[in-house]
């Protein structure tokens, strides 16, 4: 995929991305990928490097693995929702739970440019709805296993 593809009117464009992932080669390859699809991205290699880094509305976009060291993708997750409604790709090998979590997007990895696209695809469609809602919209809740709704992605 072009970046001429990925910033089509149905695609997203120019999302502010923080990368969190633990392997050095996985987080390189993820930030090219992302300036590849015309997006800007930075990259931290630990959950508690991502909150030292956060700053409210400095950032579209979480992409976190789940196996992070010390503090996991989840529990970051749910720190940062708990902060703001932060749309989240979930970059990880790990098996996607049965009970999808609210305002995010499972990317399996080994993903490819494609997968990435329409992981950004997704969640800025969100991203714009819950912007369009935001004055009636409640705050998002934690990611806790009792706050998980049973939506089904589209």
């Amino acid at each position: 995929m072009t970046s001429d593809a990925a910033c089509s009117p149905s695609a997203c464009c120019s999302l502010r991305v923080l990368v969190v992932e633990d392997d050095p080669e996985v987080l390189e390859a993820s930030l090219e990928a992302l300036e590849l699809l015309g997006h800007w991205a930075t990259g931290v290699r630990s959950a508690e490097g991502a909150l030292d880094r956060f700053l409210e509305g400095a950032f579209d976009v979480l992409m976190a693995d789940i196996g992070l060291p010390a503090l996991s993708g989840l529990e970051l997750a749910d720190k940062l929702q708990a902060r703001c409604a932060l749309p989240i790709i979930f970059a990880t090998a790990s098996q996607e739970p049965d009970r999808p979590i609210a305002g995010s997007v499972w990317l399996c990895k080994p993903f490819g440019l494609d997968q990435l696209a329409e992981a950004l695809r997704q969640v800025a469609q969100r991203r714009t709805a819950v912007s369009a809602l935001a004055p009636m919209q409640a705050p998002v809740p934690p990611l806790t296993q009792e706050a998980q709704p049973t939506w089904q992605r589209a």
